[in-house]
């Protein structure tokens, strides 16, 4: 499917995907560590985490010979989730956090505040929203399953702008 959020969520469509790169990426990566937390089973930890690594988004490594051990380290691939999981984490802080707040919050080491993600524009740094963006077709672009009537949307943005 020509559409960069279908390709996405073929790998990270289900729960147990953006959980274990939440739990990578915050730090733990040992395979019990991850079982433990998550309450998931072995079975469906090793497949998730067999796709991750074939895909590319974690990096299986050794961390001890004897008795051997490996741990799952996110690749650059796996490190340019994290903004996709602030926004996840952002918008479900805002719907349903609840009286008690949020369950986490994010420190900008930067600046030592502890802040709130949000989405800019790439030149002006604007934040970006559903009213004041647009969709246009890439140079990818084409329609075709699931793109059919989208991508002819797009194509008559083109024209609009």
């Amino acid at each position: 499917m020509a559409c960069s959020i279908a390709r996405a969520t073929d790998l990270f469509g289900d729960a147990w995907t953006a959980l274990i790169m939440r739990d990578v990426l915050a730090g733990l990566t040992r395979f019990d560590d991850l079982a433990y937390d998550l309450g998931i089973s072995r079975k469906v930890l090793a497949a998730r985490l067999a796709r991750l690594v074939a895909e590319q988004v974690l990096v299986r490594e050794r961390y001890q010979e004897h008795p051997p051990r490996e741990h799952y380290l996110p690749t650059e691939k796996g490190k340019d989730l994290y903004p996709v999981l602030l926004a996840l984490m952002n918008w479900g802080d805002r719907w349903y956090a609840g009286q008690d707040g949020p369950p986490a919050v994010i420190r900008h080491l930067g600046c030592a505040h502890v802040t709130t993600p949000v989405t800019g524009c790439g030149h002006c740094g604007e934040p970006l929203t559903l009213d004041n963006t647009t969709q246009l077709p890439g140079p990818g672009g084409r329609s075709g399953p699931g793109t059919r009537m989208l991508g002819q949307l797009m194509t008559s943005r083109r024209s609009d702008n």
